[in-house]
């Protein structure tokens, strides 16, 4: 089971998503300030950590540089009243992975929880599984229904980032600046090309389908 740490101090907030995290098939350990996670973190692991960022003792920030100084893979998500800019910058400088503002939607909170716990999953096991496809980030082997597909070393990259981050749009300048770095010949029109090919390789796949976000980019959504 998925054991997830809830650092607030606020009892009623600690409780409602406590209870809400349980309800849905989590582990839920609860403390109430930063010294206090600290020490629950030195007797148990986690495979996420939601905190608060105004508790006694030891705030949100202090927590989470405490925590990156020997753990740098943790997902951690700062829920907090603090709605300012440099406070979100400063905690995703410290190495959070995403920021809640409260009031929010508790369902929105479980659909970043899913999507973090599973780039995690996806980082630990370098596997990724889609339906009926399934990469090995390691390997650099695809397989659909078992059998082996064969890509490029920049297809395989470009189908693994858009499958790690369902849902969320990649424009083309932003994949050519990762994935052709300083290649002048590379144009939006070359990205355009991968994705037709990475449409046609994997049109057999049952899990998901390579969108286009027109006048952006490229997004693949699960089926």
């Amino acid at each position: 089971m998925v054991k997830i740490l809830v650092v607030e101090d606020d009892k009623a907030m600690n409780g409602f998503v406590s209870a809400y995290l349980r309800d849905n098939g989590y582990d839920v350990s609860t403390c109430y300030d930063g010294e206090e996670a600290l020490a629950i973190l030195q007797e148990k692991t986690f495979s996420l950590i939601i905190s608060d960022i105004m508790m006694p003792k030891m705030d949100g920030f202090e927590l989470a540089e405490a925590i990156r100084a020997t753990d740098k893979t943790t997902p951690i998500i700062f829920m907090s009243a603090k709605d300012d800019k440099p406070s979100k910058m400063y905690g995703y400088k410290l190495g959070i992975d995403d920021y809640v503002t409260k009031p929010f939607d508790i369902d929105v909170l479980m659909m970043k929880i899913a999507a973090l716990l599973r780039r995690a999953k996806i980082q630990t096991e370098h596997q990724l599984v889609v339906g009926n496809f399934t990469m090995n980030s390691e390997e650099r082997s695809a397989f659909i229904d078992g059998e082996e597909i064969a890509f490029t070393a920049r297809e395989f990259d470009l189908l693994f980032k858009l499958l790690s981050y369902p849902k969320k749009t990649f424009t083309r300048s932003a994949l050519m600046d990762e994935f052709w770095d300083y290649d002048s010949s590379a144009t939006s029109r070359t990205v355009d090309v991968y994705m037709a090919k990475l449409r046609e390789k994997t049109a057999e796949c049952d899990g998901f389908e390579i969108l286009t976000v027109h006048g952006l980019g490229y997004k693949a959504v699960l089926k």
